[in-house]
């Protein structure tokens, strides 16, 4: 850091949408008490930096932006100012590569509300604290997730957007469920029913489908007719010492388990009388 002048900071302010929500770390109440810190260690401010993306990694817009600023404006600018180091990374390997990197640029970062000599070799120990408390809340949090959306499954809730023929819902007590979509729904079952008739091939379905106005690719709709979702089933992948299996959904389905099971013996080419026919067009002999 240069004596003979004030020093100069980027300020970096970095928020995400649940994290204004929850726990009011809004770019506001940031960017207020990384000035006020300035004013009162007189710190010339350069740029202010806005950040709406995760810390779980630093291939982030703005920060990218800044480390290409600061390698053009090398020894321009003394400190990269935050109010917290989970603002600064989640991720304790990336961080320390990132300090290096900062230093390779004559730029120290610092934490406000948490700071550290990073010349003294023990505040190392209190650094590493900082960067592994967010990212082991982040890897519990994700882990309660995981734990969280497999047991609604064994529940038989599915989960996430919903697929073709469905529609997502919430029903007046905040749950949220699938249900079917219609016409796509009708659409599908008439799909299902010719193909388990075996009487043309999967691709022809799929184009008589789409005629009829299903909204689908030819690789999605291949993916759908061998999913169990549209007789009810929800498949639990295996985990850890449990196998995989399949229980009862709460949603509707949209053909039966008789019909599903056919049209699968179809397509493994079990129990097929015939060859499916193919059309042709009618001027070619």
């Amino acid at each position: 850091m240069k004596k003979d002048r004030e020093p100069i900071a980027d300020l970096y302010i970095r928020v995400s949408t649940d994290e204004q929500a929850d726990k009011g770390y809004s770019q506001r109440n940031q960017e207020e008490m990384l000035r006020k810190y300035c004013d009162n260690h007189s710190i010339e401010i350069r740029n202010v930096i806005y950040e709406d993306h995760s810390a779980k990694s630093f291939n982030r817009p703005e920060w990218k932006k800044l480390i290409q600023q600061l390698k053009k404006n090398r020894n321009r600018i003394d400190l990269i100012l935050f109010t917290k180091w989970d603002r600064f990374s989640r991720n304790a390997g990336d961080a320390y590569q990132m300090i290096n990197v900062l230093r390779d640029l004559n730029v120290e970062p610092q934490a406000i509300e948490q700071p550290l000599d990073l010349s003294i070799p023990e505040n190392k120990m209190m650094l590493a604290f900082y960067l592994a408390a967010p990212e082991v809340e982040n890897d519990r949090r994700a882990l309660n997730v995981f734990y969280g959306m497999r047991r609604a499954k064994k529940e038989g809730r599915y989960m996430g957007l919903a697929p073709v023929g469905y529609k997502n819902k919430v029903d007046e007590t905040g749950n949220k469920y699938i249900a079917p979509k219609q016409p796509d729904a009708s659409i599908l079952l008439w799909a299902f029913e010719h193909i388990g008739k075996g009487a043309f091939n999967t691709a022809q379905i799929w184009k008589k489908a789409k005629d009829k106005g299903l909204r689908c690719s030819k690789n999605a709709f291949w993916q759908l007719i061998r999913n169990p979702l549209y007789c009810g089933k929800i498949f639990i992948p295996r985990f850890k010492d449990e196998e995989s299996y399949f229980v009862e959904g709460q949603h509707e389905a949209i053909i039966s388990e008789e019909l599903f099971d056919r049209v699968q013996d179809v397509l493994d080419g079990r129990g097929r009388k015939y060859r499916p026919k193919i059309e042709t067009q009618r001027e070619f002999p």
